[in-house]
């Protein structure tokens, strides 16, 4: 691995989603909130403080911001689906990681916030048709996104972040 910015590869869009590749990422963020908390178990507050790579993120304000993301994400399906051609609001990620709660909450209060979390959006997207994820949002930097799109990029982005979590422990042999 040479970018330690994006151990599973940078998000690419699908191009032709079907029915099974849905049902795969519906498991997969189904499966997120285990992964991520297999991957910082046992952990010490030292190694929880540690940046995943030079001027990144501490584990544990990855762990954080996964949450932040996902309730981002999690609202953004329930706009999708009951407005017409809703704005997507962005939020500063880097800024919101140096809050307080961000870089000092106990790993479970995040992991803790996932599991319902998570809970809440499998049954959502596991009740939608595949013409509901054909639905569109207008987002201010790539434009017009579908659900599917979505849907790929936080099954991705639940991956992308547990990887970096994985791959540090890994490369410091904990």
């Amino acid at each position: 691995m040479t970018d330690l910015r994006y151990p599973v590869g940078p998000f690419v869009v699908e191009t032709a989603p079907d029915d099974a590749w849905r049902r795969a990422r519906i498991t997969e963020i189904e499966e997120l909130p285990a992964r991520l908390r297999a991957a910082v178990h046992g952990l010490s507050p030292e190694q929880l403080g540690t940046p995943y790579r030079p001027d990144g993120w501490t584990v544990l304000q990855v762990v954080n911001h996964v949450p932040d993301s996902h309730m981002n994400g999690y609202a953004r399906f329930r706009w999708g689906l009951t407005e017409e051609q809703t704005p997507i609001k962005l939020y500063k990620e880097s800024l919101w990681a140096e809050l307080a709660d961000s870089r000092t909450a106990p790993p479970e209060v995040s992991l803790s916030l996932l599991d319902a979390l998570h809970h809440r959006w499998v049954i959502l997207l596991r009740s939608l048709s595949p013409e509901a994820f054909q639905r569109t949002m207008v987002h201010p930097e790539n434009g017009v996104v579908d659900l599917d799109r979505l849907l790929g990029l936080y099954a991705w982005h639940g991956r992308h972040h547990t990887a970096h979590i994985t791959a540090l422990c890994e490369r410091m042999g904990w």
